[in-house]
């Protein structure tokens, strides 16, 4: 089901600064800038590699508001590791087959993520304190 980490997502307080952070550290290159006024982030999607199975990010995300999922993680536990991002290939498919496992869905539909794939969160309490995103890659040459 799960086809590869797709990316983590790190809160951070400075867009901009963890942005330059990770490039002069690590060398990874901006695939995207966005905003999510839906989700309540300003985020990057740094790319780490290149594989047969897909591209790896890691994800920054600055909170809009602090009344906002990051700005509450922020408030609470400081910068650091939000999430892990799984890809599958059918998210429809993946959430159901989870669904009946008990796992509890924090989206029991497909929303808008990060540069047009479709994606859906599971409950960090049915899987040990991890929030987890599943994550469908936009369809090349697909309309977002």
């Amino acid at each position: 089901m799960l086809t590869r980490i797709d990316h983590l997502g790190i809160a951070c307080r400075d867009l901009d600064a963890a942005i330059a952070r990770y490039q002069s550290v690590f060398g990874l290159t901006v695939a995207s800038i966005e905003v999510n006024e839906v989700q309540g982030v300003r985020e990057a999607m740094l790319e780490v590699s290149g594989s047969p199975a897909g591209h790896s990010y890691v994800q920054l995300l600055e909170p809009l508001r602090p009344d906002t999922p990051v700005g509450r993680f922020l408030a609470r536990r400081g910068e650091g590791l939000h999430h892990v991002g799984y890809g599958v290939t059918d998210l429809t498919a993946a959430l159901a087959a989870i669904g009946a496992t008990g796992v509890r869905l924090i989206d029991e539909r497909p929303r808008h993520g990060s540069m047009g794939a479709a994606i859906a969160f599971l409950h960090p309490a049915d899987l040990g304190g991890v929030l987890t995103e599943l994550v469908q890659a936009r369809q090349v040459g697909a309309q977002s």
